[in-house]
């Protein structure tokens, strides 16, 4: 299995992918417990929920699951948010704050992991970012992801169907920010907040270079928006999941938008 699958369109947006994929080596998955074996915690059927949203649009997607390895963790194992409850380079919980392994691996082993599967995602990265900058002058970022609308181990209530991360405001133009925020307020029954629980992963931080071109952001949706159930089978409602595609496909013909035309400044 290869640790990472790209497409690469001839336009200015590139769509991270890293926690779509559901393979685990064998002898990975005999060592996780039977809520591990559950693979709860996928952004399930994000990359379903974005094909064809934007023409020319590059995706860098990862095969594997998160509980391998995270590819929107530092690679260093830099808490996120110190502080607060979150999962780790290699979680040993699931996101309800229960154990997922029987046989844990040791750092020795997060090391092999993170060269074979967190590496090979995040080289591919940066080479499409870098393809990408050096055919429009700039690149954009944008981080899929999605989660359960009610995890009281992560955070209280509800959460937000559009959640918009953008590291305080430090990895993009303000202009992106702006823009994929107005189009997501625009949309009736829908909520939406900006670097709140969720300020985007290492994967936005990381690759929020403005200086360099690079301009990254992450949009964390509620699965309570495209899914039929927040539970299993993790069902794709393809009806609920149209009436988020509409507004995602603005921004991201937005964003493409400003890049393509110089109004990120």
């Amino acid at each position: 299995m290869t640790p990472v699958e790209v497409i690469q369109g001839d336009g200015p947006v590139v769509l991270g992918l890293p926690h779509t994929g559901t393979w685990l080596p064998d002898d990975v998955l005999a060592r996780l417990n039977e809520r591990g074996c559950s693979l709860t915690d996928t952004d399930w059927h994000i990359d379903q929920l974005y094909s064809g949203l934007l023409e020319g649009a590059t995706t860098v997607r990862a095969t594997y699951h998160r509980y391998l390895i995270d590819a929107n963790r530092d690679p260093l194992g830099v808490s996120l948010y110190p502080g607060l409850n979150t999962t780790g380079l290699v979680p040993l919980t699931d996101f309800d704050g229960e154990p997922i392994w029987t046989d844990p691996p040791d750092d020795t082993e997060i090391e092999q992991r993170r060269a074979a599967y967190h590496a090979p995602y995040h080289d591919a990265l940066t080479a499409e970012l870098e393809r990408v900058r050096a055919a429009h002058g700039l690149a954009i970022l944008y981080d899929c992801h999605s989660i359960r609308s009610h995890i009281p181990f992560l955070f209280d209530g509800a959460l937000p169907d559009f959640n918009i991360g953008t590291a305080d405001g430090t990895s993009c133009s303000p202009v992106i920010e702006m823009a994929a925020h107005g189009l997501c307020r625009a949309e009736d029954g829908f909520r939406t907040v900006v670097n709140a629980r969720f300020k985007g992963g290492w994967t936005t931080r990381h690759y929020g270079q403005t200086a360099r071109g690079w301009h990254a952001i992450q949009m964390e949706l509620a699965q309570s928006t495209y899914l039929r159930a927040e539970e299993p089978p993790w069902a794709y409602d393809p009806a609920k999941a149209e009436r988020i595609r509409r507004p995602l496909r603005r921004i991201l013909a937005k964003l493409a938008h400003l890049a393509l035309n110089g109004d990120l400044t």
